[in-house]
């Protein structure tokens, strides 16, 4: 326990209070002797006591304050929660549609390149140049062989007829 030693209204108190408390006591015990003080013309006990009261009346304000403020702090709360899940809903559509984007643009340079390898077989055709099909690949190689096949023969017989 700690001694502290306070002036208030004129008048010296030796008031006990647990370790580490001793300038908090000093804090209020020097606002109800700011408060006391401004009761002049009374007697100590009377400026002690509407000391006491002005004082319970700005914690009774500030209370009322405080419960008034609870609804609105609650719906800013609210508000702020509500915010944040809608930012963060928005990141994750954002990533979705980056996501969707990085697709896309492998899927154009994927058919870019076929586009290409297409190109450049057509004109090895145009030039007269035999053309090995691609190995294609899947779980329908064989019927795209079987049509592979049918287009050389149906070439084949074009050109004879040329």
């Amino acid at each position: 326990m700690a001694d502290v030693h306070l002036n208030i209204a004129g008048r010296s108190y030796d008031v006990h209070c647990a370790d580490g408390q001793e300038e908090q006591l000093r804090q209020l015990a020097a606002m109800v002797d700011e408060k006391a003080r401004s009761m002049t013309g009374s007697t100590e006990v009377r400026q002690l006591l509407f000391a006491a009261l002005m004082l319970a009346d700005e914690a009774s304000e500030a209370r009322g304050k405080v419960e008034k403020a609870g609804p609105e702090s609650d719906s800013l709360r609210a508000a702020v929660a509500l915010a944040e899940s809608r930012a963060a809903a928005a990141q994750d559509e954002l990533k979705a549609a980056q996501l969707r984007e990085k697709r896309a643009l492998h899927d154009a340079k994927v058919a870019a390149q076929r586009e290409e390898s297409a190109l450049a077989e057509l004109e090895k055709l145009r030039q007269g140049a035999p053309v090995a099909p691609p190995a294609p690949a899947g779980r329908h190689d064989r019927a795209l062989m079987q049509i592979a096949d049918r287009i050389e023969a149906l070439a084949s017989t074009v050109e004879q007829m040329a």
